[in-house]
């Protein structure tokens, strides 16, 4: 008797104990899903931040010269963007030439005729001397890339000196530090930088396709630039 009475309170101990440790287990279990949820929803509320800033609220820094294109099919069709999710770097292949003189070149497009017509434009235009030119608000799209990328990409074209599409000190500068302030107030960072080639396989920006290891160098420039305007 005093043998069974003691197999029997061995088993109610086991059995207690094998209850607590899957309880234990649950509980751990619970622990885990409930951090991997919290983990979940700071990067959807990041995304969501990142990808829905209200471009309205977007102000130009002072040293931005507001030039802006006639309304018109052909470069500016006032076509409204929601969201920004990269910035787009060009060079404007027209060697020598400034920011004024490129984008009254856009803005010409305007009075076209004929069959044939051309579509382009940019938001903004960095000259020579380092000069930020908007033609465009960012609250609206540019002809700018491809029609897939048009509808939510920032672009930024720059003037170069002569054939190769290297951009001289002043304009990389003003480059590095622009881009550097539309990533902190759009939410993104230098890895939405891209260039014209990655998105169509264009030869644009030239140098920096001929280059990749000054585009990658750009690229950490911009990341250094950001402290900056970091808010």
């Amino acid at each position: 008797m005093e043998r069974r009475r003691r197999q029997r309170e061995k088993r109610r101990k086991q059995k207690k104990k094998q209850t607590l440790l899957n309880i234990l287990y649950i509980i751990v279990k619970i622990l885990i899903l409930a951090s991997a949820l919290t983990v979940l929803l700071i990067a959807l509320s990041q995304l969501f931040q990142r990808n829905y800033v209200d471009l309205k609220t977007v102000a130009m820094p002072e040293w931005v010269k507001q030039d802006f294109i006639t309304p018109n099919q052909y470069s500016r069709p006032q076509t409204q963007m929601k969201r920004v999710k990269q910035i787009v770097i060009h060079y404007v292949a027209n060697p020598g030439t400034t920011a004024k003189q490129n984008m009254a070149y856009f803005d010409s497009l305007k009075d076209q005729k004929g069959i044939k017509k051309i579509s382009a434009s940019s938001h903004f235009i960095i000259g020579l001397d380092g000069e930020v030119l908007q033609g465009i608000p960012i609250t609206e799209m540019a002809y700018a890339t491809s029609k897939e990328k048009n509808s939510d990409t920032i672009s930024i074209e720059c003037c170069h000196p002569d054939e190769t599409g290297k951009f001289n000190e002043d304009t990389y500068e003003s480059l590095v530090r622009f881009t550097a302030y539309l990533c902190e107030n759009l939410g993104l960072t230098e890895k939405d930088v891209i260039r014209h080639y990655d998105a169509t396989g264009k030869d644009c920006p030239r140098f920096f396709v001929a280059h990749e290891d000054l585009w990658k160098q750009f690229l950490q420039d911009v990341k250094g630039a950001r402290k900056e305007f970091h808010q």
